[in-house]
């Protein structure tokens, strides 16, 4: 990775991908070309089995279109109890070995939505009691723990929209209670706005706590309705929430001055919820244009 750089890259769910199989997304061999065409280099697997899962195949797709693998995506929800670790390892150990196969350096982990990601239903409560708290911290931390020592991999954990890990104050919590070695932030800047929290205070004040960046903005004017009517984040996606830059909020220029101050290298991967697509030809220009705007913003942003 290019030293002390920010570099910009994308993922699947900039061409409309949550899960690993469903009509409305763009198809596999689309979204690689397209990645390729719109100039990107560097990619998230997204979720798992979306892209092949056999490391070879794998391997020769992304070499055709000179692409490399960044991260990995995991899902968990260690705040249910300790059994929640057999349900969660198995399916991580399978991304963790299909990112390392790739070269990749990091694994996002994504805890459980207390809403359904697509009908918004209600799950459980939408805050966590003192031990579940506690039992999230350490399921990250050893999650975390075992990634490095298993397989050279770092953990980076995703606050969410409908997650109990969301606002200000909730990111601020988890961070005091995990361990810095084992539990980084990827800061999604789009979640971060949905949840009222505040991407460059979180990178000014938690500088050792940044392992990853995805970046997206959120439409002021959508999240407005959202928080009227309550809607959950698919909803809120369906509706247009994510908006591409430099038209929404954060200000990506702001966030990005922010994390070349780190002095690092660093991943900014690209990632604007566009589920349902709808029309495949919708993301390809949105991709493009949206690397160019990335790419003007700082001094020490680059493609690869």
């Amino acid at each position: 990775m290019t030293e002390n750089k920010l570099i910009i890259g994308t993922a699947p769910d900039s061409w409309g991908v949550w899960f690993p199989e469903d009509e409305k997304q763009t198809p596999w061999q689309r979204f690689l070309d397209e990645v390729a065409e719109a100039g990107y280099k560097w990619i998230e697997l997204g979720p798992y089995g979306y892209l092949p899962s056999d490391p070879q195949t794998l391997a020769k797709e992304l070499k055709e279109r000179d692409l490399k693998v960044s991260a990995g995506t995991v899902f968990t929800a260690f705040h249910r109890g300790h059994e929640q670790w057999d349900l969660a390892w198995e399916p991580a150990r399978r991304v963790a070995e299909l990112t390392a196969a790739m070269d990749g350096k990091h694994v996002v982990v994504i805890p459980a939505q207390w809403r359904d990601d697509k009908t918004g239903k209600e799950m459980e409560p939408r805050t966590l009691e003192e031990r579940q708290w506690e039992e999230l911290a350490s399921g990250h931390d050893r999650l975390g723990r075992v990634l490095q020592e298993e397989f050279g991999l770092y953990q980076q954990f995703h606050s969410h929209a409908d997650t109990h890990v969301e606002t200000m104050d909730q990111i601020e919590r988890f961070l005091a209670m995990t361990d810095p070695k084992y539990t980084t932030l990827c800061l999604d800047t789009g979640h971060a706005e949905f949840g009222g929290a505040d991407s460059v205070a979180l990178i000014e004040r938690y500088p050792e706590r940044i392992g990853y960046l995805h970046l997206k903005q959120i439409n002021p004017d959508v999240l407005a309705e959202v928080r009227r009517n309550d809607w959950d984040f698919g909803r809120a996606t369906a509706e247009g929430v994510t908006i591409e830059p430099p038209h929404g909020l954060p200000d990506l220029r702001l966030v990005i001055e922010a994390a070349e101050k780190l002095d690092r290298p660093l991943f900014g991967i690209v990632e604007q919820d566009m589920y349902p697509v709808g029309d495949f030809d919708v993301p390809l220009p949105i991709a493009t244009r949206t690397r160019k705007h990335l790419l003007s913003c700082g001094s020490r942003t680059v493609p690869a």
